[in-house]
């Protein structure tokens, strides 16, 4: 089974799988939004994430590459009574618009292998605007022996030094490690190991192969 259709298959059910509220991580971040602006949700799945963030007045676009999430999505923003824009899109080749958003939210893509998690890192460097939010939460290693959610393969977990490494240039850079009970709809249940970053891209230019 494709990775593709590992995650229709996930989507394809009635209930939000994720749940309908926000990540509590991003929700935590939102004295650091600013008043307006826009905001990229990447790999939004259902669009818990998107959604609170269009409640929070920023003018959202969702990206995910499952046509059932994005359809609950739209639902879920129906019910919420707000708007956003949804495209359907593969986080590790869709175009990432050279300084486009204001915020960035990349909660819980741990699916991507770490070839492809460069390029896509890459992109949301490329795509924040100077002085942008970038919000990000994962699971760290250490939620290999907790297996309450997240992947299996250790590449794709998340480190204190991995993220020094690719982000660390950046200003207001704070990183959150806990473990805490996790209680997100159906597929982020019990005590989990995890890792949040915020940090804002800086103003200076960034060397060219920082952008691609």
């Amino acid at each position: 089974m494709s990775e593709y259709e590992r995650w229709e298959t996930r989507y394809r059910v009635p209930e939000y799988v994720f749940g309908e509220e926000p990540n509590y991580f991003l929700a935590s971040c939102k004295n650091l939004l600013p008043d307006s602006g826009t905001a990229l949700a990447i790999a939004d799945g259902e669009a818990r994430n998107g959604v609170w963030l269009a409640e929070q007045g920023l003018d959202v676009l969702s990206i995910d590459f499952s046509p059932s999430a994005q359809s609950k999505g739209r639902a879920l923003a129906q019910n919420r009574r707000v708007s956003l824009r949804f495209e359907l899109a593969d986080v590790h080749t869709w175009a990432y618009r050279e300084r486009a958003f204001d915020v960035v939210c990349d909660i819980f893509t741990q699916f991507s292998s770490p070839a492809e998690r460069t390029r896509k890192w890459a992109g949301l460097r490329r795509t924040l605007k100077p002085g942008g939010l970038l919000i990000l939460q994962g699971y760290t290693p250490k939620q290999l022996h907790y297996g309450t959610g997240g992947p299996k393969e250790l590449e794709n977990l998340y480190t204190r030094e991995l993220l020094e490494e690719t982000f660390g240039d950046f200003t207001d850079f704070r990183i959150t490690e806990e473990e805490r009970e996790l209680q997100e709809g159906t597929s982020h249940g019990g005590m989990s190991a995890l890792i949040g970053l915020t940090a804002k891209k800086p103003n200076r230019v960034e060397h060219p192969s920082q952008l691609r």
